[in-house]
């Protein structure tokens, strides 16, 4: 959970004039223009070294950037490949969250003898992760491994994403969906005249929730219309307000609605700007609107903010109750194996290790602190990985025992 926090800015050194509007500070970055010259200091000023003044302000200001900011940017981690060669940390980050494709053959011989159940992550496992998420389609070929799993596993989809959303994207009626962070949940379909008996898992904790969710997508539209590419999504029991398109800061030479430019002068030729984050101002929004609903929490996705009913349930839960309403809730022969890319997944993973039965695998390319075991890099190695299970699940059972 990002956790939002105000700080007042202390006094500056002598000599400097002290900024009244201490929460403007609190989302700007510190751009610095130091004249050439050195110009003698007026009557009544103290003379202040350009190098100690610099060190104050990098330390005084870099103190007052919140903590969130830097979050939103390990959502968002370096391109592959401006990325320098492993270091011995990413070397024993793989030691410890080995490729699962890898470890295929260990993996299968911790499962045998007990059943696997499938749980699946979405957004960056089943499908790339774009810049618009309604055009976060899955390919045809991972659709019909997905097909190919549900025969031989028990499968769920566990997404933050709406579950009617997620279900278009996939289009597969044999799989349990999860949506909204596993607030609604619903079974496979069954064929069946009766339209009650056509759902066999159907269980919604945050249904009353619905109206003030609506109420606050609303104002959080609105809210953020003045920042260009953010992009609010309801997702029925939660809110998602993506920022994969925002610029991360402000040009000094935009016309940015809000752009604050202030300038403390020391012996007149000493000037320092402060930018706005455009990141910043838009948690700021999102925050503002928040105030008003203490019964709904905010996270951090993978470059999104995720808005939630303070209810205790995740991903994690979604999967504890799957495993129940499947005859597995304190089964010793079941192995659950859940593939995810996301924070929120985190849930899950520590609920399996928790458990110790079954195992996490988290899709990225680069090391993360997870509770994951396994590690695959993109969806490519998600359906790669699926597809050997589904191949190892066809083999003949002879054949089987000797993996």
């Amino acid at each position: 959970m990002v956790s939002f926090s105000e700080e007042r800015p202390k006094n500056m050194a002598a000599g400097q004039n002290v900024i009244s509007d201490a929460k403007s500070v609190l989302n700007m970055s510190i751009t610095m223009t130091v004249s050439a010259q050195k110009p003698p200091a007026p009557p009544g000023c103290i003379s202040v070294s350009r190098k100690k003044l610099l060190q104050n302000l990098e330390i005084n200001a870099g103190a007052r950037v919140n903590a969130w900011v830097d979050s939103m940017k390990a959502s968002s981690p370096t391109h592959i490949k401006s990325l320098p060669s492993p270091s011995d940390d990413d070397v024993s980050w793989n030691l410890h969250h080995p490729s699962a494709l890898e470890m295929f053959e260990q993996i299968i011989d911790e499962s045998k003898g007990k059943q696997i159940v499938m749980f699946l992550d979405y957004d960056g496992t089943l499908s790339p992760i774009v810049e618009d998420p309604d055009r976060a389609f899955m390919s045809k070929k991972m659709r019909k491994t997905v097909r190919k799993l549900a025969k031989c596993f028990p499968t769920a989809i566990v997404s933050g994403r709406c579950r009617d959303k997620v279900y278009k994207f996939v289009k597969l009626a044999e799989l349990y969906y999860a949506g909204s962070h596993g607030m609604d949940i619903k079974g496979p379909e069954k064929r069946s005249k009766s339209k009650k008996d056509s759902e066999s898992v159907l269980f919604q904790p945050a249904s009353e929730f619905l109206p003030m969710i609506d109420e606050v997508y609303k104002q959080l539209a609105e809210t953020t219309k003045s920042t260009p590419g953010a992009k609010v999504e309801n997702n029925k029991f939660c809110l998602s307000v993506h920022f994969r398109c925002v610029d991360e800061k402000v040009k000094a030479n935009s016309q940015w609605q809000l752009q604050l430019l202030f300038a403390i002068q020391l012996q007149k030729h000493l000037i320092f700007c402060f930018k706005i984050q455009k990141w910043s101002e838009l948690a700021q929004q999102v925050r503002s609107v928040l105030k008003k609903y203490p019964k709904l929490r905010l996270t951090q996705g993978r470059k999104v903010l995720e808005i939630r009913p303070t209810i205790k349930w995740d991903k994690g839960k979604a999967l504890e109750f799957l495993l129940e309403s499947l005859g597995f809730a304190n089964c010793a022969n079941v192995f659950p194996v859940y593939i995810g890319d996301d924070r929120t997944d985190e849930d899950a993973f520590k609920i399996l290790r928790d458990r110790g039965q079954g195992f996490g695998i988290l899709v990225s390319k680069f090391p993360k602190d997870t509770s994951a075991s396994y590690s695959l890099q993109e969806p490519d190695e998600v359906m790669d990985f699926l597809r050997r299970l589904v191949e190892w699940k066809q083999l003949p059972v002879r054949a089987q025992s000797r993996m």
